[in-house]
């Protein structure tokens, strides 16, 4: 699985615990930034990951910031993103399960590293459920095609 990363300086040290996990687990990564604490705007760093997971060019993406609040709403104004802010371990299964999201948020400062380690491990095992839920992920796609319209 191709996996686009990034954080804000809020989020690097996770982000890196991320990183080694998916190494091991055997998924190729891509690092957006940023690479230090140095302040920098998440929105920024959000919306190269997103953009990178809408065209395709990765299967999931993974944003890190204190809360991960910030990181999911700057994602999720990319059309075709689906960033899911998940702080346990069954908002990180229902995330895939169904919703089929396509991008993980989490907060450095809300869960802890081993909790992060076991979300990331649920939400990459967890495949799209379809069925009923395929309905309501087609339905979020007309809003965007109707806001795009409108826009």
């Amino acid at each position: 699985m191709r996996i686009a990363v990034g954080s804000d300086h809020r989020g690097v040290e996770l982000k890196q615990a991320i990183i080694g996990l998916l190494k091991g687990l055997g998924h190729e990564h891509h690092d957006f930034g940023c690479y230090s604490a140095d302040s920098v705007d998440y929105p920024d760093i959000a919306k190269e990951v997103a953009l990178a997971v809408s065209a395709g060019k990765f299967d999931h993406g993974m944003l890190f910031c204190s809360s991960g609040i910030g990181m999911s709403i700057a994602a999720n104004k990319v059309k075709g993103v689906r960033a899911a802010l998940c702080c346990n371990l069954l908002s990180a299964e229902r995330a895939r399960l169904h919703n089929d999201a396509n991008v993980l948020c989490l907060g450095q400062d809300i869960v802890g590293h081993d909790m992060a380690l076991d979300i990331v491990r649920i939400y990459l095992s967890t495949a799209f459920e379809g069925g009923r839920h395929l309905r309501r992920i087609e339905k979020i796609r007309g809003i965007e095609a109707d806001l795009l319209d409108k826009g």
